[in-house]
């Protein structure tokens, strides 16, 4: 049997099959719309009021200005390790690998919740079709322990489907998201022609909303919403050309923008805003009941669980791969570059992440309602997030600063609107960060205490910062000497099907 990695005395260039198409079905099955309409708007219902379309439109401007910062760098060196790799070139490589760390975590964070949400979807279904109890179990859609292992066994399904190949992977997404996106196109536009609640113009005014602390604590949020357009950028390996990558991630990310909005004011045309909150995770099975009767109703709730499993699917896709970036650095043990000997996958650290993502999932039992859940990890992954794409945009105006001396269209693309969406995200996580601290008097294992939504992320880059520290004098990992990571080709991934040997680079 031939072993999961086998040495190669140099680099060898990988085929690459994957086009924009792929890049679209990655990034947008990544972002999740479906999903994030579903269960998000609540959330964001509770800070921006019915101000929401407004602020998801804000927070697009810096998140466009990330995605063409990642587009920049993308053309000068497409790499799997994106953001890890670009950061540690351009500002250092501690920033650097806290890039690659954040996202790592982040993804384990939105798998682990993600896969509760899954969960609670089927449990919904299963109620839809009248079965609320299995050998006296209560099938309760909110009830977090529940919803979580039903979650277990999603995450097991998209696991394998993640390490059988990306290729399959990304066909399936396709197929998932076409289907979704019909059903939520055509309920959210019906919802906006015959909904109750009077539209308001003020819908779009962010000025509107309650105060600076609720705007920033939205933008965050909405942030979170449009967070995975970046998968795109993380199978360049395996995509035709960076150019397919970089489009790809741009198309999902435009798409993404105009989906919320319509949700949002769909949403807002059918539900009041308390209703909204109230309603959570079963917002858009609401919506479906609201306007159609029996068995169309239920296609909202087919819709939310397609996203849902498609968005765990290319969760761990990107992050697998962002993990083997940094194994090939040595930042990360060598267990994360092990490659399956066919499809090329990296299997073994896609397991790892699926088995720390049930471990988280399982943790967060701990907190009784699958509101409360959502609630604490959007907070703490909306953090990180920013932290990242800020360090990533400013990577891309370092590094590109002599543009300013090549005529102002260039220094503007290059630099300043790097800069300014850097700048942005850092205010606005630097806000946050202050409001937590202020914000309670004692710690408590609540959503809604400042230490406890402050603890977490901390913890992550504190982590973070050890694992650097590990890399750098115990396993001597040459990035920390040069902020360079390993060259794009450095390593060959098959794609499906292909069952020859599979060459990597040789550590050292």
């Amino acid at each position: 049997m031939p072993s999961a990695v086998q040495q190669d005395p140099g680099p060898a260039r990988m085929r690459r099959s994957l086009g924009v198409k792929d890049g679209v079905a990655i990034a947008a099955s990544s972002t999740a719309a479906t999903t994030s309409i579903g269960i998000g708007m609540g959330t964001l219902a509770a800070y921006a009021g019915r101000q929401t379309p407004a602020l998801l439109l804000l927070a697009f401007v810096p998140i466009l200005g990330i995605a063409l910062s990642y587009a920049r760098l993308n053309r000068s060196e497409p790499n799997c390790g994106s953001g890890y790799t670009w950061v540690g070139r351009s500002i250092g490589p501690w920033p650097g690998f806290l890039t690659g760390w954040v996202v790592l975590v982040g993804n384990v964070i939105f798998m682990a919740y993600t896969g509760a949400v899954t969960g609670s979807v089927v449990l919904q279904f299963l109620n839809k079709l009248g079965l609320y109890s299995v050998w006296g179990l209560r099938l309760d859609p909110a009830s977090t322990g529940i919803s979580t292992a039903v979650g277990l066994v999603a995450l097991v399904v998209v696991t394998v489907t993640a390490i059988t190949g990306v290729r399959a992977a990304t066909r399936l997404q396709m197929g998932l998201l076409i289907f979704e996106y019909v059903v939520l196109l055509v309920f959210c536009g019906y919802a906006l022609f015959v909904g109750d609640q009077p539209f308001s113009l003020s819908w779009l005014n962010p000025l509107e909303i309650g105060s600076p602390q609720a705007v920033a604590q939205g933008m965050v949020l909405a942030v979170f919403f449009y967070w995975g357009w970046d998968a795109a950028f993380s199978v360049n390996e395996e995509t035709r050309s960076s150019t397919d990558a970089a489009r790809g991630g741009l198309i999902a990310l435009v798409v993404m923008m105009g989906l919320f909005l319509v949700g949002s004011l769909a949403f807002q045309r059918v539900m009041s805003t308390g209703e909204l909150m109230h309603n959570g995770p079963q917002a858009l099975t609401f919506l479906g009941a609201q306007l159609a009767p029996e068995p169309w109703a239920s296609l909202p709730l087919a819709a939310l669980m397609c996203s849902a499993f498609a968005s765990l699917q290319s969760s761990v896709i990107p992050t697998a791969r962002g993990a083997l970036a940094m194994a090939r650095d040595r930042t990360l043990g060598p267990v994360w570059q092990r490659v399956h000997p066919r499809y090329g996958s990296p299997a073994v650290g896609t397991l790892l992440i699926m088995a720390l993502a049930a471990l988280l999932a399982v943790l967060a039992v701990g907190i009784p309602k699958l509101n409360d859940m959502i609630l604490t990890a959007v907070n703490s992954i909306g953090l990180t997030v920013a932290l990242y794409y800020g360090l990533t945009a400013l990577a891309c105006a370092v590094r590109f600063r002599h543009s300013l001396r090549a005529g102002a269209v260039r220094a503007l693309r290059d630099v300043v609107v790097p800069a300014v969406s850097a700048l942005a995200l850092f205010g606005l996580g630097s806000y946050l960060v202050w409001d937590y601290a202020t914000m309670s008097d004692h710690f408590e294992a609540s959503p809604d205490n400042g230490w406890f939504m402050l603890l977490l992320p901390t913890l992550f880059v504190l982590a973070g910062l050890a694992t650097a520290a590990w890399a750098k004098w115990v396993r001597r990992a040459p990035y920390f000497r040069t902020g360079r990571g390993t060259d794009a080709d450095a390593i060959t991934l098959p794609m499906d099907g292909d069952s020859g040997p599979l060459p990597s680079p040789v550590e050292g």
